[in-house]
């Protein structure tokens, strides 16, 4: 099916394709008629699957369907959770937007850099906007951006919005927009309890869930290595010389991992930057950048960069340490495997950690061969430590979490 057929202006049309976008992906399909006609929708599908031209074409078409104004009045606002999110979004909505006769104004705010800048980009209004809840409320609370007229509402990474790190933010958001509104959801995961609140902000939404299949399932190679926490900075090191890796994701678990694991492993001649929320804004941008463009052989990183984050062609993600949840196991090896593109993930699992990763194949119902590496043989028996040695997965009874999202939605 073209483009053409999904009710999109030939102006749209034909920025999709100057994008390369030969056709619509499936969750493209089954979400933009349906946007067109103003449903609130909830999307889900796996990284990688056109998820943002999901909703930047149909908001793109609302909004030249409507008034041009002086000022320009916000008509569309585009939450995401992390600076590296919204540059992106913004980035792409604009790249669509260029060829339009009258494309909107599109101003991207983000904190961790000075907010004058965006303020002045403020002035005379912007019709999109695509900001993290911080830094978007910083500038209503300055005055210089007013979201009374907001028509459409997009979620990006909805269920990291809607957990508790977001909860009062946003919800401080939606007393500020207009009740009648278009709302879109999006997310490669929606856990139970999100979807529970989701029920209480959106009026009777279609909900377009895209299924991994054989035909549109990420080729991603998942591998498991047993070996003993001491030795992974040392299996890391000889999988890249042995296997040949040119461009590898690493993930840690804190600020400190990725600093002390990317400088252990350029001592010894890789080059390997540390990437998380720690570095100021300014130096995220550029490792990024010059990860993106081959600079650095590596990038060790938080969950930072588990989400909405895309460099083209990345070959391998290591899960050095695992991560917290299923969820998040799901979206850090989606960073790689992405538009047709195959890839490799592979995470680590000593004795202590064993017990929790059964737990993340139960969620995503995986169950993968566990390898040995000549030489990083583990010496630690898992059955002597069965359980994990930190955190795990959470259960089916309520958390604490799962209570503040229930009370929060009580007060919307």
């Amino acid at each position: 099916m073209p483009f053409s057929l999904l009710g999109l202006s030939p102006d749209l049309v034909r920025a999709a394709g100057q994008l390369g976008f030969a056709t619509p992906t499936p969750i493209q399909a089954g979400v933009i008629p349906a946007a067109l006609r103003g449903a609130d929708i909830v999307g889900c599908a796996q990284t990688g699957s056109g998820k943002t031209a999901a909703f930047a074409l149909p908001l793109l078409q609302r909004l030249q369907e409507g008034p041009g104004r002086t000022p320009r009045p916000t008509r569309a606002l585009v939450l995401v959770p992390t600076r590296e999110l919204a540059a992106q979004v913004g980035e792409a909505i604009r790249s669509l937007a260029q060829h339009l006769p009258q494309p909107p104004k599109v101003a991207v705010l983000f904190g961790g850099v000075s907010v004058n800048p965006q303020m002045m980009g403020l002035r005379g209004g912007a019709e999109v906007v695509v900001a993290t809840p911080g830094r978007l409320l910083d500038l209503v609370q300055h005055n210089v951006l007013k979201l009374a007229e907001v028509e459409i509402l997009v979620l990006d990474e909805a269920d990291r919005l809607l957990d508790l790190g977001f909860a009062q933010e946003l919800n401080r958001v939606l007393w500020l927009i207009p009740p009648v509104r278009q709302n879109l959801f999006f997310s490669a995961t929606f856990p139970p309890a999100v979807q529970a609140l989701t029920e209480t902000l959106l009026r009777d939404p279609l909900r377009v869930n895209v299924p991994a299949t054989p035909s549109n399932e990420p080729s991603i190679l998942q591998r498991v290595i047993r070996v003993d926490g001491k030795q992974r900075t040392g299996l890391l090191r000889h999988l890249v010389k042995d296997q040949g890796w040119e461009q590898v994701l690493v993930f840690v678990a804190t600020q400190y991992a990725a600093e002390h694991v990317a400088w252990k492993l350029y001592k010894t001649g890789i080059f390997a930057a540390p990437f998380h929320g720690g570095l100021s804004q300014g130096a995220r941008k550029q490792v990024l950048s010059e990860f993106k463009n081959g600079q650095w052989d590596m990038l060790v990183t938080t969950d930072l960069a588990s989400r909405g984050i895309d460099i083209a062609q990345l070959p391998v993600v290591v899960n050095y340490d695992l991560p917290r949840s299923a969820v998040d196991y799901v979206h850090r090896i989606g960073r790689t495997g992405r538009a047709g593109e195959s890839g490799v993930a592979v995470s680590f699992v000593s004795a202590q950690t064993e017990a929790h990763f059964r737990l993340i194949e139960k969620r995503q119902h995986l169950s993968l061969l566990r390898e040995h590496v000549d030489g990083f043989e583990p010496l630690d028996d898992p059955a002597a430590d069965p359980a994990p040695a930190t955190g795990g997965i959470k259960g089916k009874r309520p958390s604490k979490k799962d209570k503040l999202r229930a009370a929060a939605a009580r007060q919307l």
